[in-house]
């Protein structure tokens, strides 16, 4: 029995080791195969009682047993988490209609590489807030790791949706966490400088006004700076990836020259219904997936509704319904709310660039005009020092006239285009940022119906692009 007990003890360890040192090999860290004497330890030497909260003979009391297992499953779910998939449950509209509110989705950290935690001491299973609590963080910062993707199947094409950290994510007012506090920011700015302008006080240099918009948050609200791994999740679909030209005309997006959105079922564009002074019927909305939350009305007649191809085509048949119109913003309005924020473009949410995305060890030129573009990309991403002075660019205190980018960037966009958050509004989305691909919808729960007819059915362990 002995001998059988003791084969046996080896063949555990052989698998083991054998599936530990491939994961050694992935992690491209070969310091942890100090970690072999261990397992040699745990399966054949015995040594050390690794499980120091129990007895390794004997029994153990029911308390004990349900601490063991609590551990192993901590662990367990925490590994499968950082290198495999996660759940990320949809909490806005942003990607209707083909992704819905309340849908759970099935991440694969595998899909791009899992990357590696910069926050490795943290809270199981709380991404940046304790549970309970309000601003409590959810981890430390004793220990910060520089980033460090492992090797995955495929790289980001256009069209995936993506789940990324808000790149914006990197401060946070407390007390308004949903919302950019850089967009925040700005409005203030903004807010200020017409007040000046309105005044006999005369107008200053914007830096100005966003220096005392921010010193004024400051002093009323509870101000919290996070990494990278800590910003809040968001999924939106990629339209454009390292080297290409993007340009949104009238609505409609342009990837080198070629639209992208003939390719796309599920678009959602703002659409203006006009009656003939009926209601529209509410239960002939929602047998197309349009709900009362999705409905703006401007007069008996006048009706505001995000629509597909599809919805367009159904409700142009409604007896009572006049017209359809798409919603477009004019191309010679200048919404100082997308980026890149700046009046030498004058762009909109749907009329936009062209822009060229940055692609890592590409060179470009840059002057006082463009240096918007990669203002953030410089400094916040990519952690340099910049400043114009005199009309020139210094970056990490040398002058410059060029840049040449450390990483690759990509554009996020949501299906449901007049309502999302995106990077028409915050710019490009660094790779580091990148958490997973979706790949199938496990749970989907309707928020607003009750009991079991809140579980979308036939949605459940649908693929998702």
């Amino acid at each position: 029995m002995d001998f059988i007990n003791k084969h046996a003890a080896r063949i555990k360890f052989g698998i083991a080791a054998i599936a530990y040192i491939l994961w050694v090999v992935w992690l491209g860290n070969y310091w942890f195969l100090l970690g072999l004497p261990v397992i040699y330890d745990i399966y054949i030497s015995k040594k050390v009682n690794w499980t120091f909260w129990k007895k390794r003979e004997g029994k153990n009391n029911t308390f004990i047993e349900w601490l063991d297992a609590l551990i192993y499953a901590i662990i367990a779910v925490t590994f499968i988490n950082i290198f495999f998939f996660q759940n990320y449950k949809i909490p806005t509209g942003s990607m209707e209609k083909d992704l819905l509110i309340g849908d759970h989705l099935f991440v694969s950290k595998l899909s791009y590489g899992p990357r590696l935690p910069n926050t490795p001491l943290s809270f199981p299973f709380a991404h940046h807030t304790l549970p309970l609590t309000r601003y409590t963080k959810s981890y430390v910062e004793w220990i910060r790791l520089p980033y460090n993707r492992l090797a995955g199947f495929t790289e980001i094409d256009n069209n995936h949706n993506v789940v990324f950290n808000f790149p914006e994510g990197d401060t946070v007012i407390l007390e308004m966490q949903t919302q950019s506090y850089y967009a925040i920011v700005r409005q203030f700015a903004n807010d200020l400088y017409e007040r000046d302008r309105f005044s006999e006080a005369g107008t200053r240099d914007m830096d100005h006004y966003k220096a005392e918009a921010r010193r004024s948050l400051e002093q009323t609200y509870s101000i919290a700076s996070r990494p990278v791994d800590k910003r809040d999740n968001y999924i939106k679909r990629c339209v454009a990836i390292p080297g290409d030209t993007l340009e949104i005309k009238e609505g409609e997006i342009f990837i080198n020259g070629q639209s992208m959105d003939t390719e796309l079922e599920n678009l959602q564009f703002l659409h203006v219904v006009r009656t003939d002074g009926t209601a529209l019927n509410m239960r002939s909305l929602e047998r197309l997936g349009i709900y009362r939350d999705d409905v703006t009305t401007y007069s008996a007649s006048e009706y505001y509704l995000p629509l597909t191809r599809g919805n367009v085509e159904n409700i142009s048949n409604f007896r009572n319904v006049v017209s359809v119109s798409r919603w477009k913003t004019p191309g010679d309005s200048h919404n100082a709310a997308v980026f890149p924020h700046d009046p030498a473009y004058p762009w909109n949410e749907d009329n936009f660039g062209p822009l060229v995305m940055p692609a890592k060890d590409v060179t470009i030129p840059i002057d006082t005009t463009n240096i918007v573009l990669y203002q953030r990309i410089i400094e916040a991403y990519e952690n340099n020092t910049m400043e114009i002075s005199n009309g020139s660019i210094f970056i990490n205190g040398a002058r410059a006239d060029t840049y040449t980018f450390g990483m690759d960037y990509y554009f996020m966009i949501g299906d449901n285009r007049h309502n999302s958050l995106d990077s028409r509004f915050w710019g490009f989305v660094p790779h580091d940022h990148v958490v997973g691909r979706p790949r199938f919808i496990w749970l989907s729960l309707d928020p607003t119906r009750s009991g079991l007819g809140r579980v979308r059915w036939s949605r459940l362990f649908s693929a998702t692009g």
